[in-house]
């Protein structure tokens, strides 16, 4: 953080309006608005803008099909969009589209800016023609035979089998994906930017520190090959703008999508105070970021800067790029039932705990983070629920009932607090350096502590005791301040979390600058009485979410059905005394370690609310051992210890398990609020 707060613009990409937001795009969506809320919390003015990419062949010809005119199709669509957006919590301050007049304005100021200074030149070239439909054909749309490995049914650019690229008219037997008929070739001229006007000022500019390692190394190698021409014209019928005294010519979509950015800030000064010049005037002072995929960098590190510094205008602060989305290891597919939508997610689960999953494996480079949905499950679980919102529920209830609501005037262990604020800046450091998954680390880590000194302290013993009163207040009040520091911290990743979270403690936590009131804490304060702030999540209902996805695109050709019951008979029956021998307690998981030598087995150190015991757990196969820790297991407290060659194990968890395609184990828990030590009754 800085005492002067910064004034930045801040982008996303833009989606392309022809198809349902899915969890791959979330990815960079939420990313940027953890990473936007971030700079607001810290006092910072922090704009957050994007829009609806409407331009393009592909759009044309859906809303052909349909039936429909493009502009009722990317009406349709951005009102979809929006709404998906709107439900994870994605704050934009505005959302526009490029089929607007904002964006038709600067393209053609730009064009005419590179075309007056000799950036632009026309030639003639040879394209495939759909002699059918009576178009220029966009690779994508030819199919055909690959040249090098003879596998059929190969994209018009690339072969998906050995990975060979060519040009279209390199396939053999190509066909028009648009009406199957045989392409042919035809002349048309098209306006080129010549980008290697613009080398020595590219060079300048990605040689800085405004891309990450990995992004300047693949720049280099396209300097080092020679930058190309840059074709920017596409032609008639097309869903697009006209160019300017051409005959039937259109930018191309890719020209006027990132423009997409400055339109829609345009569009967003004409409706507040803001300055549009301030923000992209060639010497504007203020800070401009875009956030991209790994696929659309040569657009946003090449052409884009190219575009802005031959119009007149400043490029970018940085252009921060990130990876790919893969679901349970695999390439999101809608044949593998893998292509989850963001509405399939919100049909089941809470946005939030997707926000948290993604920052818990979000770094600052550019590699592929992977969506399992049992992690997924077991990570929220354990940290959001199991640690932070666990800290409130232990001391929210003690506070209502014996006191009315009312904090401590004082704070009992004033140096744990003062821990944690120290621990600020680490945590900001992390997060304005979008190593969010270290910014987790980071807070998960205190959270243990919080849990730690409550267990030490014991609140629920004290309360047994009313002329121990004022030092349950106080220890409760201590409790609910490291709850609130750790709100604070995570209110760009959980907003609503926050926000439940600020009504019931009464204060501010997500707003502008909230950073800033870390270092006091509450005391002598009324809070409101505890309601649940987050729910645990059920693995059937991420299950629900992976059925909706692989249903949707099976409805057409369904499968056979692999639901089936499991044929175990019920053991033998025994009677209700010598059930009652069993000892059944809640235990929270302080450790878990994967053991040397053991396919199946984690060994696990367990609280049992003032004892401590080892147990190994056949469990390997289900949970990953920092999925466990801070989770609250039932344990079957006086089975006899059993010697081990790895160790003795004092007892034994509850779990529940069936055969391979039912589904693996299952951990058995208790609901929120039991402690560890309760006996299970």
């Amino acid at each position: 953080m800085t005492s002067k707060p910064r004034t930045m613009l801040i982008t996303s990409a833009l989606p392309y309006a022809n198809g349902p937001i899915h969890l791959g795009h979330l990815v960079e969506y939420i990313q940027t608005d953890i990473w936007a809320r971030f700079q607001r919390l810290c006092g910072n003015h922090a704009i957050y803008v994007c829009a609806e990419d409407a331009h393009g062949t592909p759009i044309m010809l859906k809303a052909r099909n349909e039936n429909i005119a493009p502009e009722t199709l990317i009406e349709r669509i951005g009102t979809e969009h929006r709404r998906d957006f709107s439900d994870f919590n994605i704050a934009f301050d505005n959302y526009y589209t490029t089929h607007s007049e904002e964006n038709r304005y600067f393209a053609e100021y730009i064009f005419e800016q590179l075309s007056t200074n000799g950036h632009i030149t026309k030639r003639t070239i040879t394209q495939a023609f759909d002699p059918v439909e009576q178009m220029f054909l966009p690779d994508r749309f030819i199919r055909g035979s690959c040249p090098r490995c003879d596998a059929p049914d190969q994209n018009g650019d690339n072969c998906e089998v050995c990975g060979a690229t060519y040009v279209p008219t390199d396939l053999t037997d190509p066909v028009s994906v648009i009406s199957g008929a045989t392409p042919v070739s035809k002349n048309s001229e098209h306006y080129f930017v010549q980008l290697a006007d613009f080398d020595g000022m590219l060079r300048e500019w990605t040689g800085s520190d405004r891309l990450q390692s990995e992004v300047r190394n693949k720049l280099a190698e396209w300097f080092d090959a020679g930058l190309r021409d840059w074709d920017i014209s596409r032609d008639a019928p097309y869903f697009g703008f006209e160019i300017p005294g051409s005959n039937d010519k259109f930018f191309y979509v890719w020209l006027d999508a990132p423009i997409g950015y400055m339109a829609s800030f345009r569009n967003l000064c004409d409706k507040s105070d803001l300055d549009f010049d301030s923000f992209w005037g060639k010497d504007a002072k203020t800070e401009l970021y875009h956030f991209v995929g790994k696929d659309i960098l040569y657009f946003h590190t090449l052409f884009w800067p190219a575009l802005l510094h031959g119009g007149g205008f400043r490029t970018p602060t940085a252009v921060f790029t990130h990876g790919f989305l893969t679901i349970n290891g695999q390439k999101m597919s809608k044949s593998r039932g893998t292509f989850i939508t963001a509405r399939a997610y919100l049909d089941h689960l809470e946005p939030d705990c997707l926000r948290y999953y993604f920052a818990a494996r979000l770094n600052n480079r550019v590699e592929d983070i992977d969506f399992n949905v049992d992690d997924f499950v077991s990570r929220v679980n354990s940290d959001l629920v199991g640690k932070v919102v666990n800290i409130a529920s232990r001391c929210a209830g003690f506070i209502e009932k014996r006191f009315s609501g009312q904090l401590s005037a004082r704070l009992p262990d004033p140096a744990l607090y003062q821990h944690f604020v120290d621990a600020n800046q680490v945590i900001c450091n992390a997060y304005e350096g979008r190593e969010f998954s270290r910014a987790i680390r980071e807070i998960m880590a205190l959270a243990d502590q919080a849990n730690q000194y409550i267990n030490a302290c014991q609140p629920w013993v004290i309360a047994r005791d009313e002329n121990r009163d004022g030092e349950l207040q106080a220890i409760c009040t201590q409790g609910l301040n490291l709850f609130r520091i750790l709100m604070i911290w995570l209110a760009p990743v959980v907003p609503a979390l926050a926000e439940r979270s600020a009504a019931f403690l009464r204060c501010p936590i997500g707003e502008n600058g909230t950073l800033g009131n870390i270092p006091s804490p509450l005391t002598d304060h009324q809070i409101e009485p505890f309601n649940r702030l987050l729910n645990r999540i059920e693995l059937r209902d991420a299950q629900a979410m992976m059925d909706q996805t692989q249903m949707i695109e099976q409805i057409e050709e369904p499968a056979a059905s692999t639901t089936h019951l499991i044929d175990e008979p019920v053991a033998e029956q025994i009677t209700i005394d010598e059930f009652a021998k069993i000892d059944l307690r809640i235990a929270r998981v302080s450790s878990a370690e994967t053991v040397e030598g053991a396919d199946r087995l984690l060994r696990l150190t367990l609280d049992l609310g003032g004892e401590t015991r080892q147990v190994f757990a056949g469990i390997k196969a289900a949970y990953a051992p920092d999925a466990l820790v801070g989770r609250h297991v039932i344990v079957v407290a006086n089975l006899a210890p059993r010697k081990m060659r790895f160790g003795v194990s004092a007892g034994m968890i509850l779990a529940a398990s069936g055969d391979d395609d039912a589904g693996g184990i299952f951990l058995i828990e208790p609901n929120q609020g039991a402690e560890p030590g309760m006996r299970v009754r």
